[in-house]
Protein backbone atom coordinates (compact mmCIF):
# COMPACT_ATOMS: atom_id res chain seq x y z
CA UNK A 1 0.00 0.00 0.00
CA UNK A 2 2.86 2.20 0.98
CA UNK A 3 4.12 1.69 -2.56
CA UNK A 4 1.28 2.17 -4.53
CA UNK A 5 0.57 6.27 -2.48
CA UNK A 6 3.77 7.24 -3.15
CA UNK A 7 3.11 6.72 -7.23
CA UNK A 8 1.69 9.98 -8.84
CA UNK A 9 -1.91 10.59 -8.40
CA UNK A 10 -2.16 11.00 -12.29
CA UNK A 11 -0.80 7.75 -13.25
CA UNK A 12 -2.92 6.07 -10.93
CA UNK A 13 -5.86 7.84 -12.11
CA UNK A 14 -4.72 7.18 -15.86
CA UNK A 15 -4.09 3.36 -14.70
CA UNK A 16 -7.76 3.76 -13.54
CA UNK A 17 -9.56 4.68 -16.81
CA UNK A 18 -7.36 2.59 -18.77
CA UNK A 19 -8.41 -0.80 -16.47
CA UNK A 20 -11.81 0.19 -16.55
CA UNK A 21 -12.33 0.83 -19.98
CA UNK A 22 -10.00 -2.55 -20.95
CA UNK A 23 -13.13 -4.52 -18.98
CA UNK A 24 -15.71 -2.69 -20.41
CA UNK A 25 -14.22 -3.95 -23.67
CA UNK A 26 -13.96 -7.23 -22.72
CA UNK A 27 -17.24 -7.56 -21.23
CA UNK A 28 -18.56 -6.13 -24.97
CA UNK A 29 -16.74 -8.31 -26.84
CA UNK A 30 -18.73 -11.42 -24.82
CA UNK A 31 -21.68 -9.47 -25.38
CA UNK A 32 -21.22 -8.87 -29.20
CA UNK A 33 -20.10 -13.48 -29.16
CA UNK A 34 -23.26 -14.09 -27.13
CA UNK A 35 -25.76 -12.04 -29.53
CA UNK A 36 -24.06 -14.20 -32.55
CA UNK A 37 -24.00 -11.65 -34.93
CA UNK A 38 -22.27 -8.17 -35.59
CA UNK A 39 -22.83 -5.48 -33.37
CA UNK A 40 -20.74 -3.21 -35.64
CA UNK A 41 -18.33 -0.58 -33.99
CA UNK A 42 -16.64 -1.21 -30.64
CA UNK A 43 -13.52 -3.32 -29.86
CA UNK A 44 -11.61 -3.93 -26.21
CA UNK A 45 -8.69 -1.83 -27.77
CA UNK A 46 -10.73 0.84 -29.17
CA UNK A 47 -12.67 0.91 -25.95
CA UNK A 48 -9.17 1.25 -23.82
CA UNK A 49 -8.15 4.10 -26.63
CA UNK A 50 -11.13 6.19 -26.80
CA UNK A 51 -10.59 6.34 -23.04
CA UNK A 52 -7.30 7.66 -22.81
CA UNK A 53 -8.51 10.19 -25.25
CA UNK A 54 -10.91 11.56 -22.95
CA UNK A 55 -8.31 11.45 -20.12
CA UNK A 56 -5.94 13.23 -21.58
CA UNK A 57 -7.86 15.92 -23.27
CA UNK A 58 -9.31 16.60 -20.37
CA UNK A 59 -6.29 17.03 -18.41
CA UNK A 60 -4.65 19.26 -20.95
CA UNK A 61 -7.68 21.48 -21.99
CA UNK A 62 -10.38 20.59 -19.26
CA UNK A 63 -14.10 20.81 -20.13
CA UNK A 64 -13.62 22.46 -23.10
CA UNK A 65 -11.26 20.73 -24.89
CA UNK A 66 -13.05 17.67 -23.63
CA UNK A 67 -16.29 18.32 -25.37
CA UNK A 68 -14.64 19.19 -28.52
CA UNK A 69 -13.56 15.76 -28.87
CA UNK A 70 -16.55 13.92 -27.56
CA UNK A 71 -18.56 16.02 -30.59
CA UNK A 72 -15.66 14.63 -32.49
CA UNK A 73 -15.93 11.44 -31.50
CA UNK A 74 -19.54 11.49 -31.42
CA UNK A 75 -19.63 12.64 -35.38
CA UNK A 76 -17.38 9.74 -35.58
CA UNK A 77 -19.54 7.32 -34.55
CA UNK A 78 -22.94 8.57 -36.14
CA UNK A 79 -21.13 8.02 -39.30
CA UNK A 80 -20.18 4.53 -38.22
CA UNK A 81 -23.70 3.79 -37.37
CA UNK A 82 -25.19 5.23 -40.12
CA UNK A 83 -22.73 2.92 -42.64
CA UNK A 84 -24.05 -0.22 -40.32
CA UNK A 85 -27.76 0.64 -40.74
CA UNK A 86 -27.08 0.34 -44.47
CA UNK A 87 -26.17 -3.53 -43.71
CA UNK A 88 -29.20 -4.57 -41.39
CA UNK A 89 -27.77 -3.39 -37.87
CA UNK A 90 -29.21 -1.26 -35.75
CA UNK A 91 -27.93 -1.61 -32.56
CA UNK A 92 -26.91 1.49 -30.47
CA UNK A 93 -25.64 -0.70 -27.55
CA UNK A 94 -21.81 -0.32 -28.95
CA UNK A 95 -21.54 3.44 -29.41
CA UNK A 96 -23.32 4.57 -26.11
CA UNK A 97 -20.60 2.23 -24.26
CA UNK A 98 -18.17 3.97 -26.37
CA UNK A 99 -19.44 7.23 -25.38
CA UNK A 100 -19.40 5.95 -21.63
CA UNK A 101 -15.81 4.67 -22.09
CA UNK A 102 -14.95 8.49 -23.04
CA UNK A 103 -16.05 9.35 -19.54
CA UNK A 104 -14.00 7.63 -17.40
CA UNK A 105 -11.45 9.49 -18.04
CA UNK A 106 -12.65 12.93 -16.72
CA UNK A 107 -14.17 10.55 -13.81
CA UNK A 108 -11.02 9.09 -13.09
CA UNK A 109 -9.66 12.87 -12.20
CA UNK A 110 -12.43 14.20 -10.46
CA UNK A 111 -14.74 11.04 -9.14
CA UNK A 112 -13.89 9.64 -5.88
CA UNK A 113 -13.11 5.67 -6.66
CA UNK A 114 -15.94 4.46 -5.05
CA UNK A 115 -18.00 6.31 -7.55
CA UNK A 116 -15.83 5.11 -10.39
CA UNK A 117 -16.02 1.41 -9.51
CA UNK A 118 -19.75 1.49 -9.11
CA UNK A 119 -20.25 3.00 -12.73
CA UNK A 120 -17.91 0.17 -13.79
CA UNK A 121 -20.04 -2.31 -12.49
CA UNK A 122 -23.49 -0.79 -13.47
CA UNK A 123 -22.50 -0.68 -17.18
CA UNK A 124 -21.07 -4.37 -17.35
CA UNK A 125 -24.57 -5.72 -15.15
CA UNK A 126 -26.33 -4.07 -18.13
CA UNK A 127 -24.19 -5.56 -20.51
CA UNK A 128 -24.05 -9.28 -18.60
CA UNK A 129 -27.28 -9.38 -16.97
CA UNK A 130 -29.21 -9.01 -21.03
CA UNK A 131 -30.87 -12.04 -20.62
CA UNK A 132 -32.47 -11.37 -17.61
CA UNK A 133 -33.26 -7.67 -18.24
CA UNK A 134 -34.78 -8.78 -21.02
CA UNK A 135 -37.34 -11.63 -19.12
CA UNK A 136 -38.02 -8.88 -16.87
CA UNK A 137 -39.14 -6.92 -19.45
CA UNK A 138 -41.15 -9.42 -21.42
CA UNK A 139 -42.67 -10.40 -17.93
CA UNK A 140 -43.30 -6.38 -16.93
CA UNK A 141 -46.99 -5.79 -16.34
CA UNK A 142 -49.22 -3.47 -17.84
CA UNK A 143 -50.05 -0.50 -15.59
CA UNK A 144 -46.80 -0.93 -13.24
CA UNK A 145 -44.60 2.08 -14.42
CA UNK A 146 -47.87 3.94 -13.47
CA UNK A 147 -47.59 2.72 -10.24
CA UNK A 148 -44.18 3.42 -9.67
CA UNK A 149 -44.94 6.85 -10.57
CA UNK A 150 -47.30 6.90 -8.26
CA UNK A 151 -44.83 5.93 -5.50
CA UNK A 152 -42.29 8.80 -6.88
CA UNK A 153 -45.07 11.21 -6.69
CA UNK A 154 -46.34 10.08 -2.90
CA UNK A 155 -42.26 10.54 -1.82
CA UNK A 156 -40.75 12.88 -4.48
CA UNK A 157 -43.66 15.90 -4.61
CA UNK A 158 -46.38 15.27 -2.00
CA UNK A 159 -43.90 14.41 1.14
CA UNK A 160 -41.59 17.69 1.20
CA UNK A 161 -44.55 19.92 0.74
CA UNK A 162 -46.44 18.36 3.97
CA UNK A 163 -45.77 21.49 6.78
CA UNK A 164 -44.09 19.47 10.45
CA UNK A 165 -46.69 20.92 12.19
CA UNK A 166 -49.01 18.94 14.04
CA UNK A 167 -52.29 18.21 12.85
CA UNK A 168 -53.92 19.63 15.97
CA UNK A 169 -53.35 20.53 19.66
CA UNK A 170 -55.19 16.82 20.69
CA UNK A 171 -53.57 15.06 17.76
CA UNK A 172 -49.62 14.31 18.93
CA UNK A 173 -48.31 13.68 15.23
CA UNK A 174 -47.45 15.97 12.48
CA UNK A 175 -48.53 15.73 8.67
CA UNK A 176 -45.01 15.03 7.47
CA UNK A 177 -44.99 12.04 9.94
CA UNK A 178 -47.89 10.11 8.66
CA UNK A 179 -46.93 10.55 5.19
CA UNK A 180 -43.09 9.35 5.92
CA UNK A 181 -44.82 6.74 7.35
CA UNK A 182 -47.15 5.72 4.56
CA UNK A 183 -43.97 5.87 2.38
CA UNK A 184 -42.35 3.91 4.63
CA UNK A 185 -44.60 1.25 4.91
CA UNK A 186 -45.37 1.35 1.50
CA UNK A 187 -41.74 0.77 0.66
CA UNK A 188 -40.86 -2.36 1.81
CA UNK A 189 -44.34 -3.87 0.78
CA UNK A 190 -44.22 -2.45 -2.83
CA UNK A 191 -40.46 -4.44 -2.39
CA UNK A 192 -42.01 -7.69 -1.22
CA UNK A 193 -45.05 -7.07 -4.37
CA UNK A 194 -41.74 -6.83 -6.69
CA UNK A 195 -39.37 -9.93 -4.87
CA UNK A 196 -42.77 -12.37 -5.73
CA UNK A 197 -44.08 -11.22 -8.75
CA UNK A 198 -41.13 -10.62 -10.78
CA UNK A 199 -38.09 -12.11 -9.17
CA UNK A 200 -39.54 -15.12 -7.54
CA UNK A 201 -42.98 -15.54 -9.63
CA UNK A 202 -42.24 -19.15 -9.43
CA UNK A 203 -41.01 -19.70 -5.98
CA UNK A 204 -43.98 -22.30 -3.95
CA UNK A 205 -45.98 -21.47 -1.10
CA UNK A 206 -43.13 -20.82 1.48
CA UNK A 207 -41.74 -18.34 -1.12
CA UNK A 208 -45.54 -16.29 -1.06
CA UNK A 209 -45.54 -16.46 2.47
CA UNK A 210 -41.63 -15.18 2.70
CA UNK A 211 -42.64 -11.83 0.15
CA UNK A 212 -46.53 -11.97 1.87
CA UNK A 213 -45.18 -10.96 5.33
CA UNK A 214 -43.27 -8.04 3.75
CA UNK A 215 -46.97 -7.08 2.08
CA UNK A 216 -49.11 -7.82 5.49
CA UNK A 217 -48.87 -11.02 7.23
CA UNK A 218 -52.49 -10.93 7.73
CA UNK A 219 -53.71 -10.88 4.31
CA UNK A 220 -50.68 -14.00 3.41
CA UNK A 221 -52.45 -15.92 6.08
CA UNK A 222 -55.88 -15.49 4.38
CA UNK A 223 -54.78 -16.22 1.28
CA UNK A 224 -52.88 -19.43 2.12
CA UNK A 225 -55.69 -20.17 4.55
CA UNK A 226 -58.05 -20.09 1.40
CA UNK A 227 -55.52 -21.76 -1.05
CA UNK A 228 -55.43 -24.80 1.74
CA UNK A 229 -58.63 -25.87 0.59
CA UNK A 230 -57.49 -26.58 -3.22
CA UNK A 231 -54.32 -28.84 -1.87
CA UNK A 232 -53.90 -32.27 -0.74
CA UNK A 233 -55.41 -32.52 2.43
CA UNK A 234 -51.40 -33.80 3.60
CA UNK A 235 -49.84 -31.04 2.32
CA UNK A 236 -46.77 -30.37 4.39
CA UNK A 237 -45.64 -26.73 3.26
CA UNK A 238 -49.35 -24.53 3.68
CA UNK A 239 -48.29 -24.48 7.74
CA UNK A 240 -45.13 -23.44 7.30
CA UNK A 241 -45.78 -21.02 4.93
CA UNK A 242 -48.36 -19.16 6.87
CA UNK A 243 -45.58 -19.33 9.88
CA UNK A 244 -43.07 -18.02 7.93
CA UNK A 245 -45.66 -14.58 6.79
CA UNK A 246 -45.40 -14.21 10.63
CA UNK A 247 -42.10 -14.33 10.96
CA UNK A 248 -41.63 -11.81 8.23
CA UNK A 249 -43.82 -9.61 10.31
CA UNK A 250 -41.45 -9.25 13.00
CA UNK A 251 -38.73 -7.94 10.50
CA UNK A 252 -40.81 -5.21 9.33
CA UNK A 253 -42.09 -3.97 12.27
CA UNK A 254 -38.52 -4.03 13.55
CA UNK A 255 -37.22 -2.10 10.27
CA UNK A 256 -39.98 0.25 10.06
CA UNK A 257 -39.49 1.19 13.69
CA UNK A 258 -35.91 1.29 12.70
CA UNK A 259 -36.25 3.48 9.65
CA UNK A 260 -38.37 6.15 11.38
CA UNK A 261 -35.44 6.99 13.53
CA UNK A 262 -36.57 5.51 16.96
CA UNK A 263 -33.64 3.62 17.48
CA UNK A 264 -34.31 3.52 21.30
CA UNK A 265 -37.10 1.44 20.57
CA UNK A 266 -35.78 -0.61 17.91
CA UNK A 267 -32.54 -1.76 19.96
CA UNK A 268 -35.30 -2.95 22.71
CA UNK A 269 -37.37 -4.76 20.62
CA UNK A 270 -34.42 -6.11 18.83
CA UNK A 271 -33.82 -9.09 21.77
CA UNK A 272 -37.60 -10.37 21.54
CA UNK A 273 -38.21 -9.97 18.42
CA UNK A 274 -34.78 -12.18 17.45
CA UNK A 275 -36.04 -14.65 19.82
CA UNK A 276 -39.54 -14.58 18.22
CA UNK A 277 -38.18 -15.10 14.55
CA UNK A 278 -35.54 -17.44 15.11
CA UNK A 279 -38.26 -20.02 17.07
CA UNK A 280 -41.04 -19.46 13.93
CA UNK A 281 -38.02 -20.33 11.31
CA UNK A 282 -37.45 -23.32 13.67
CA UNK A 283 -40.76 -24.46 13.90
CA UNK A 284 -41.33 -23.77 9.88
CA UNK A 285 -38.32 -25.66 8.91
CA UNK A 286 -39.23 -28.57 10.98
CA UNK A 287 -43.04 -28.73 9.95
CA UNK A 288 -41.51 -28.45 6.29
CA UNK A 289 -39.58 -31.59 6.66
CA UNK A 290 -42.16 -33.70 8.11
CA UNK A 291 -42.93 -36.76 6.81
CA UNK A 292 -45.44 -36.58 3.81
CA UNK A 293 -45.25 -35.09 0.09
CA UNK A 294 -44.35 -31.59 -0.70
CA UNK A 295 -46.57 -28.82 -1.75
CA UNK A 296 -46.34 -28.59 -5.91
CA UNK A 297 -49.17 -25.62 -6.09
CA UNK A 298 -47.72 -22.54 -7.67
CA UNK A 299 -47.63 -19.06 -5.43
CA UNK A 300 -50.29 -17.04 -5.38
CA UNK A 301 -50.04 -13.18 -6.14
CA UNK A 302 -49.63 -11.29 -3.56
CA UNK A 303 -53.18 -10.20 -2.38
CA UNK A 304 -53.46 -6.87 -3.89
CA UNK A 305 -51.22 -3.95 -5.08
CA UNK A 306 -49.42 -2.27 -1.96
CA UNK A 307 -49.32 1.72 -3.76
CA UNK A 308 -52.48 2.34 -4.03
CA UNK A 309 -54.02 6.16 -3.37
CA UNK A 310 -57.20 4.62 -1.19
CA UNK A 311 -54.74 2.27 0.35
CA UNK A 312 -52.35 4.93 1.47
CA UNK A 313 -55.46 7.21 2.60
CA UNK A 314 -56.68 4.88 4.35
CA UNK A 315 -53.49 4.03 6.45
CA UNK A 316 -52.97 7.87 6.47
CA UNK A 317 -56.26 7.96 8.46
CA UNK A 318 -56.07 5.10 10.43
CA UNK A 319 -52.14 6.45 11.60
CA UNK A 320 -54.15 9.51 12.69
CA UNK A 321 -57.31 7.89 14.65
CA UNK A 322 -54.59 5.72 16.29
CA UNK A 323 -52.62 8.18 17.63
CA UNK A 324 -55.98 10.51 19.07
CA UNK A 325 -57.27 7.39 20.73
CA UNK A 326 -53.72 6.39 22.60
CA UNK A 327 -53.47 9.71 23.72
CA UNK A 328 -57.08 9.41 25.19
CA UNK A 329 -56.11 5.93 26.44
CA UNK A 330 -52.72 7.04 27.79
CA UNK A 331 -54.07 10.39 29.60
CA UNK A 332 -56.91 8.27 31.55
CA UNK A 333 -55.52 5.08 31.92
CA UNK A 334 -51.44 4.91 31.79
CA UNK A 335 -49.52 2.07 30.58
CA UNK A 336 -52.55 -0.78 31.36
CA UNK A 337 -54.73 0.91 29.47
CA UNK A 338 -52.48 1.15 26.77
CA UNK A 339 -51.47 -2.48 26.77
CA UNK A 340 -55.56 -3.59 26.74
CA UNK A 341 -55.66 -0.94 23.44
CA UNK A 342 -52.70 -2.83 21.71
CA UNK A 343 -54.23 -6.12 22.39
CA UNK A 344 -57.44 -4.97 20.87
CA UNK A 345 -55.98 -3.07 17.84
CA UNK A 346 -54.20 -7.05 17.20
CA UNK A 347 -57.54 -7.68 15.53
CA UNK A 348 -57.56 -5.30 13.16
CA UNK A 349 -53.93 -3.63 11.28
CA UNK A 350 -51.19 -3.08 13.69
CA UNK A 351 -48.90 -0.70 11.60
CA UNK A 352 -50.43 2.26 11.87
CA UNK A 353 -50.86 1.76 15.61
CA UNK A 354 -47.74 0.84 16.42
CA UNK A 355 -46.06 4.05 14.34
CA UNK A 356 -48.18 6.62 15.86
CA UNK A 357 -47.34 5.00 19.32
CA UNK A 358 -43.82 5.85 18.02
CA UNK A 359 -44.42 9.52 16.41
CA UNK A 360 -46.48 10.82 19.19
CA UNK A 361 -45.16 11.88 22.68
CA UNK A 362 -47.32 10.32 25.31
CA UNK A 363 -46.80 10.28 29.44
CA UNK A 364 -45.37 6.71 29.62
CA UNK A 365 -42.39 5.12 29.59
CA UNK A 366 -40.34 3.86 26.88
CA UNK A 367 -40.76 0.31 28.09
CA UNK A 368 -44.30 0.58 28.36
CA UNK A 369 -44.50 1.90 24.45
CA UNK A 370 -42.16 -1.30 23.63
CA UNK A 371 -44.84 -3.36 25.31
CA UNK A 372 -47.28 -2.31 23.53
CA UNK A 373 -45.70 -2.89 20.34
CA UNK A 374 -45.25 -6.74 21.54
CA UNK A 375 -48.78 -7.23 22.81
CA UNK A 376 -50.36 -5.52 19.41
CA UNK A 377 -48.08 -7.86 17.23
CA UNK A 378 -48.83 -11.08 19.96
CA UNK A 379 -52.59 -10.30 19.19
CA UNK A 380 -52.55 -10.24 15.60
CA UNK A 381 -51.34 -13.71 15.94
CA UNK A 382 -54.09 -15.01 17.26
CA UNK A 383 -56.19 -13.31 14.70
CA UNK A 384 -54.20 -15.47 11.76
CA UNK A 385 -54.60 -18.41 14.09
CA UNK A 386 -58.41 -17.71 14.02
CA UNK A 387 -57.99 -17.33 9.94
CA UNK A 388 -55.93 -20.06 9.33
CA UNK A 389 -57.89 -22.58 11.20
CA UNK A 390 -61.35 -20.94 10.20
CA UNK A 391 -60.64 -20.73 6.35
CA UNK A 392 -58.35 -23.66 5.20
CA UNK A 393 -60.77 -26.16 7.53
CA UNK A 394 -57.72 -28.37 7.00
CA UNK A 395 -55.65 -30.24 9.93
CA UNK A 396 -52.52 -29.74 8.44
CA UNK A 397 -52.66 -25.82 9.33
CA UNK A 398 -53.51 -26.88 13.00
CA UNK A 399 -49.79 -27.11 13.95
CA UNK A 400 -49.27 -23.46 12.48
CA UNK A 401 -52.51 -21.81 14.06
CA UNK A 402 -51.25 -23.27 17.87
CA UNK A 403 -47.69 -21.75 16.94
CA UNK A 404 -49.09 -18.37 16.34
CA UNK A 405 -51.37 -18.77 19.49
CA UNK A 406 -48.39 -19.77 21.50
CA UNK A 407 -46.28 -16.73 20.15
CA UNK A 408 -49.31 -14.33 21.58
CA UNK A 409 -48.87 -15.73 24.71
CA UNK A 410 -45.13 -15.73 24.63
CA UNK A 411 -45.25 -11.98 23.86
CA UNK A 412 -48.21 -11.17 27.04
CA UNK A 413 -45.86 -13.11 29.50
CA UNK A 414 -42.41 -11.12 28.43
CA UNK A 415 -44.64 -8.11 28.73
CA UNK A 416 -46.49 -9.08 31.74
CA UNK A 417 -44.59 -11.16 33.75
CA UNK A 418 -42.12 -8.69 35.50
CA UNK A 419 -45.60 -7.13 36.08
Amino acid sequence: MSALNSLPPLLLSFCAALLAAFVLGLELHNYRRNQQRGLGFGTTRTLTLMAMAGFVLFEEAGWDGYFAGLALIGLWLTLDYWRQLKTGQQSLLPYLVALLATLLGPLALLAPPWFMALYVVVVLLMLGAQPDIRRFSDTFRTGEAVTLAKFLLMAGLVLPLLPKDRIAAFVPVTWYQVWFAVIVVSGISYAGYLVQTYFLPRGGLLVTGLSGGLYSSTAATVVLARRARELPADDRLIGPAIVLATAMMYLRLWALVFILGHHAAAWQLAAPFAVLVLLTLLFAWWQAHRLGPRSGAPPEPPPGHPLEFSTALLFALLFVVFALLTTQVVTRYGSTGLHALAFIVGFTDIDPFVLSLLAGKYAVSESAIVGAVLVASGSNNLLKAAYAVGLARRRNVVPAALWLAATCLASLLYVWWPA
